[in-house]
């Protein structure tokens, strides 16, 4: 098959696709059942993009603190195991991380990237203090990892719609994984969280139409084929990079 419309050498020709949540849903399935993509290998990719991503937009020496500390959010959902591996990454890149993980999954990938994280002397919170000043003095900034495209947002409850209340207070920065928390992937608008930086995951949704901050795509490791398929039409991707910064 000729793949030179995917060549990563070659600027796009068509407009950057953003995909409903049906079609995401439907390219992820297709990425671990027919080209064998493993979940904990997704998740893994994805949660070192993330860190990756995050260290461009909040470099470790343009940071305030004495330490460049960062709560980590997660949720219950696969965008809260990404998040536990991207709070692994950011601690590898001298980050300081904490998590914040309150409803833990019982999935054994979950806990295993959990188990990681504790390995490698991360803290993890047992409360998120509803006084925001006391989490903007602690913190330079939040990685929100709490709700993602797969969580249907007429089930969330507590303790998450508090949590999302209290980050919309703080005024530190936040980056948000994927979407931002509290948004319908499908729909073009701005309920929930409001982040400096939103990180698309593969590709990104229809809502980060909506989204005019800094905005970074993780999705270079995908086949040429898979964007071809769904026309992703993915930007140009500079050296070894598997981020670029969508303008």
């Amino acid at each position: 098959m000729n793949h030179s419309s995917a060549d990563p050498d070659c600027e796009p020709t068509e407009p950057l696709r953003y995909l409903s949540k049906e079609d995401a849903v439907a390219m992820e399935t297709e990425l671990l059942r027919d080209y064998r993509f493993g979940q904990q290998q997704l998740m893994e990719i994805l949660g070192h993009a993330c860190a990756v991503a995050i260290a461009k937009a909040f470099p470790l020496g343009t940071l305030n603190k004495r330490q460049p500390t960062v709560l980590v959010v997660c949720g219950p959902d696969k965008n809260g195991c990404i998040g536990l591996a991207c709070a692994r990454h950011l601690r590898v890149f001298e980050y300081m991380p904490t998590v914040f993980y309150p409803k833990r999954s019982a999935h054994s990938l979950h806990q295993d990237f959990t188990v990681q994280c504790e390995r490698m002397d991360i803290p993890f919170l047992s409360y998120l203090p509803t006084e925001v000043q006391l989490i903007n003095d602690a913190y330079n900034l939040i990685v929100d990892a709490v709700l993602g495209p797969e969580t249907e947002l007429g089930a969330v409850e507590e303790p998450f719609t508090s949590i999302l209340l209290t980050l919309r207070g703080v005024k530190i920065p936040i980056a948000s994984l994927d979407i931002p928390s509290g948004w319908d992937p499908d729909e073009t608008s701005t309920d929930g969280l409001s982040p400096a930086v939103l990180i698309s995951l593969m590709a990104p949704k229809r809502c980060a139409l909506s989204f005019s901050g800094t905005h970074f795509l993780a999705g270079r490791f995908l086949p040429y084929d898979i964007q071809k398929k769904y026309d992703l039409n993915p930007p140009k991707f500079s050296g070894t990079d598997y981020i670029a910064e969508l303008h």
